[in-house]
């Protein structure tokens, strides 16, 4: 039986280029979706587009419009080039006669070529050993979607001295178990409390302008269970003129880089 993040990020072909989704309230937060979950919808309309199982998605680009409401979105995708091994497609996101959001995405089979990775995984304890986080009666409706154990950086929000630096992270899986797939790696990505709330702890909100993702291994991952947690940490580096950038990985128990983002947010302060 699909999970519920299977069901909520489904898509339904109308023609060869055509798609329907339904975009639920499950997964919203302070005004409207959660970025990463659109950016599931649009993966999985965009790999049911590219149709080839030897080309897995190594590029997604996300431009977001305008938030929907909750209710039906037509997408509809364009093979812009496809070459010997790597496939350019994009997507346009409507509801009704509002332009919700733009994407580009690149599909490859595997290249030859060096291999190697600079970057380690944060020394961390283990998720087993660490509380599940209390969701407080406020929270937007997306935190019950994930289940998460903090393990880096300094919460928000508890009353103390703002942060030396913008930077958070931790265990993460979906509330229901399920191979992590490119649309929920995608989902990841955007699905952790935004480290720039420990720096500057006052009322805002920051919803995403543009999400980009690049898948660095196979997936699903062989050494990551439908019940394992993945590690993702996110830090933000620069605020200013009213945005910020905000960078993540996002790692594989064994030490497998599976994703980095990169996003740029807008700041709206609150009351």
């Amino acid at each position: 039986m699909p999970t519920r993040f299977q069901r909520d990020t489904a898509v339904t072909q109308r023609d060869a280029h055509r798609f329907e989704a339904r975009v639920d309230e499950a997964w919203w937060v302070a005004r409207g979706p959660n970025g990463g979950y659109l950016g599931a919808i649009i993966l999985r309309a965009l790999g049911e587009t590219v149709a080839d199982a030897d080309r897995a998605p190594r590029s997604l680009t996300i431009h977001f419009v305008a938030p929907p409401e909750a209710g039906v979105i037509v997408l509809t995708t364009s093979i812009e080039r496809q070459g010997r091994s790597l496939t350019t497609c994009t997507a346009r996101v409507e509801q009704g006669d509002r332009l919700i959001a733009l994407g580009v995405a690149a599909f490859s089979t595997p290249r030859p070529g060096p291999e190697f990775c600079d970057l380690v995984r944060p020394d961390v304890a283990d998720p087993a050993t660490l509380d599940a986080e209390a969701v407080p009666p406020e929270a937007p409706p997306i935190v019950h979607r994930w289940d998460t154990r903090w393990a880096i950086g300094d919460r928000p929000w508890t009353g103390g001295r703002p942060s030396a630096a913008a930077v958070g992270g931790g265990w993460i899986r979906l509330e229901e178990a399920q191979a992590f797939d490119a649309p929920a790696l995608a989902a990841v990505t955007d699905a952790w409390i935004p480290p720039v709330f420990s720096r500057a702890p006052v009322p805002m909100v920051v919803p995403t302008v543009d999400l980009t993702v690049h898948f660095r291994a196979g997936l699903p991952h062989p050494g990551v269970g439908a019940e394992d947690f993945l590690l993702a940490v996110f830090r933000t580096n620069v605020a200013a003129g009213g945005f910020l950038e905000e960078d993540g990985e996002v790692w594989a128990a064994d030490g497998t880089l599976l994703a980095q983002s990169r996003q740029l947010a807008a700041i709206l302060p609150l009351g």
